[in-house]
């Protein structure tokens, strides 16, 4: 195995970004928001989405993820879809009412609908996105009328590095992309 793989085979790929090491002295959003940060790198490093997840509750964390899409080849592993499926286990119940969901990105549709579906109590977001965001960005799923459940939405908590590591890693892509094409 070549030092680019990874345990299961794939062949890694090199991050530009190191992972944040935050005091454990402090655990606040911006704390949380590092761990999940530390998961996007993850991800990035095994060629996925760098997209990371946490999900808090009473101060500890009970759940971890990072996008799995391509590994997995299912469209659903969103690192919110895992996180929240870890924790759900962990908890004994699907309500996660006092947990909290730390993702690098704004949560897209599906993710959006699953912490509403879910119960969850607060998702905080680093990146806003414009384009596919449904806690704000694009559109607040959220604030819909009638719904039976009101999940407290904050945005932008290290937002720069959060969107920062996206747009390199999708860059990096596209370029590698037309670098191939005639």
């Amino acid at each position: 195995m070549s030092a680019g793989d990874e345990k299961d085979g794939s062949k890694g790929l090199p991050c530009p970004f190191e992972k944040l090491r935050p005091s454990q002295l402090v655990r606040d959003d911006t704390f949380f928001m590092s761990l999940a940060f530390n998961l996007a790198v993850d991800a990035w490093r095994i060629d996925e989405v760098p997209i990371g997840a946490v999900i808090v509750r009473a101060g500890e964390v009970i759940a971890a993820a990072h996008n799995e899409v391509e590994r997995a080849k299912d469209p659903t592993a969103h690192a919110e879809m895992l996180a929240i499926t870890q924790a759900a286990r962990k908890v004994g119940d699907w309500r996660l009412n006092e947990c909290e969901l730390y993702v690098t990105k704004e949560p897209c549709p599906m993710c959006a609908g699953a912490s509403i579906m879910s119960r969850l109590g607060r998702v905080v977001h680093g990146w806003g996105d414009p384009k596919m965001g449904c806690m704000g960005g694009a559109f607040a799923l959220h604030e819909l009328p009638g719904l039976n459940h009101r999940v407290t939405v904050v945005g932008g908590v290290l937002e720069g590095p959060c969107r920062d590591i996206l747009r390199a890693y999708f860059e990096l892509k596209r370029g590698n992309d037309n670098l191939g094409t005639a």
